[in-house]
């Protein structure tokens, strides 16, 4: 019996400590990528946004924003740059893509973007994140990227019509002088 009663003390006093912790609040982890491996001047650029909650309650009124791309340079295809997302709960992950054309080629900085937050439902203020850095990238000027990639078709319908003449005259030669000896041999081999 009194055994009974050390292990209805161990399990009243762990439920008791363990019910008066507190949840930690959220923290998000956020990245942004560029999926494309050429940057293509006129050419679609897929941008991800990762956002991963590591903390132990709920990340609230998430907004992203990405100021990097100006209407000037990049046009926006597909996606918005600000996002609204109400809730990400802890331990899990919310992307959002955004597919956009660049208008000019040359080096570009690709900079972060931001991420605000309220870190649990009775926070008063909002957190404010930055998102991993691209960096600089060179967008390609179309033309070149063309010569370096398309498949010539045209380029290689005038090598083979330039090369025709070489191939076919002496196969011409060969084989008018191959039937003439073989009209003469058939000739012997009849009388």
């Amino acid at each position: 019996m009194d055994n009974w009663l050390k292990i209805c003390l161990v399990v009243v006093f762990a439920v008791a400590t363990t019910g008066n912790e507190e949840a930690s609040p959220a923290k998000l982890l956020f990245s942004k990528q560029i999926l494309n491996k050429y940057i293509v001047e006129g050419m679609d650029i897929v941008i991800k946004y990762s956002l991963f909650n590591v903390g132990g309650t709920a990340a609230l009124d998430v907004q992203v924003a990405d100021n990097t791309f100006g209407p000037q340079d990049f046009d926006v295809v597909g996606g918005q740059l600000k996002v609204t997302i109400d809730r990400i709960p802890p331990g899990s992950n919310a992307t959002h893509v955004v597919v956009i054309r660049p208008s000019k080629f040359g080096y570009f900085n690709f900079t972060a973007a931001e991420v605000t937050y309220l870190p649990s439902e009775d926070a008063a203020e909002a957190l404010v994140g930055l998102s991993s850095e691209p960096g600089q990238g060179a967008i390609v000027p179309f033309k070149e990227y063309d010569r370096k990639f398309s498949p010539h078709l045209l380029d290689w319908l005038s090598f083979a019509v330039m090369s025709m003449p070489s191939l076919v005259l002496p196969f011409a030669l060969w084989y008018s002088s191959k039937t003439k000896y073989e009209a003469i041999l058939t000739q012997k081999k009849d009388k």
